[in-house]
C-alpha cells in the first residue's frame, strides 16, 4: 500500500513524498519501462512486443501493457479487421519519458561493454 493510500484510509492530510518514488510507482517493474523503450521508434503489435521482450510471459506482458494504458502513458489501439489488429503506442504523457528511456538505453549499452 502506497503512503498516499495509508494517508487517506487514516484521515491524514497529503505525504510528502520523494518524486522518484512517484515515478517508479508507475514505470517500475521488470518489463514497463522494456516496453515502452520498444515503443519510443513507434507503435507495434503485441507480436512484435513479445520477440521484443521474449523472456516476459504473455501474463506480465499484457498486464505490463493494461497498467501502461491505465496510467495514460501506452495507447492501444484496436482496428476493426479480421483478424482484429491491436497496435500500440506511446501517449504524449508517454512520450515526455523518452529522453529518461534513451538515458537508460544509453546507461545499459555503456554497463554491458566494460
Amino acid at each position: 500500500m502506497t503512503a498516499e493510500k495509508m494517508a487517506a484510509e487514516m484521515n491524514l492530510g497529503p505525504v510528502d513524498r520523494c518524486p522518484v518514488e512517484t515515478t517508479v510507482e508507475i514505470i517500475g517493474g521488470k518489463w514497463k519501462t522494456v516496453l515502452m523503450y520498444h515503443l519510443v521508434s513507434g507503435e507495434k503489435r503485441y507480436s512484435e512486443l513479445q520477440r521484443l521482450a521474449p523472456q516476459a510471459s504473455d501474463r506480465m506482458l499484457s498486464r505490463s501493457l493494461k497498467e501502461l494504458e491505465e496510467d495514460g502513458l501506452v495507447r492501444r489501439q484496436v482496428f476493426a479487421e479480421v483478424p482484429v489488429r491491436v497496435e500500440y503506442s506511446l501517449t504524449q504523457d508517454g512520450e515526455t519519458l523518452v529522453p529518461i528511456l534513451n538515458a537508460m538505453g544509453e546507461w545499459g549499452s555503456n554497463r554491458t561493454n566494460r
